[in-house]
């Protein structure tokens, strides 16, 4: 009878061991990521090249809008490629206010979108 005791409390040590390992292991993987984090964010910030916005054509291509210093570039970018479209200046460029995008996406219903399909559907 002894034995079978002494069984269980081993087994139960044991997974408390590994419970502590791994929680150890958690903390250790957190600890780590942020300062990976924190480490590239320092890195990779740069004050002359911004990136203004990003227009996706298909899954692999997308024009975007850089800024570099103080020209606007509009680039292609492809899978294996990067070009050159045209330079803007500033005043070509075209500033939507927030409340106007806000106003253009996600602002009807679920209810509206069916009312409006249904008004497009002949009726039998």
């Amino acid at each position: 009878m002894t034995a079978v005791r002494t069984s269980s409390f081993d087994s139960f040590v044991q997974l408390l061991g590994v419970l502590v390992i791994f929680v150890f292991v958690l903390g250790i993987t957190y600890v780590a990521t942020r300062w990976i984090a924190g480490y590239q964010k320092a890195h990779l910030f740069n004050k002359n090249l911004r990136i203004i916005e990003t227009l996706r054509l298909t899954p692999n291509k997308y024009i975007q809008i850089v800024e570099a210093g103080d020209e606007y570039l509009v680039i292609a970018i492809g899978k294996d490629e990067v070009r050159l479209l045209t330079k803007l200046t500033g005043e070509q460029l075209k500033e939507i206010p927030s409340e106007k995008v806000a106003d253009g996406m996600g602002t009807e219903s679920f209810k509206e979108i069916l009312d409006k399909l249904k008004k497009h559907i002949p009726k039998k």
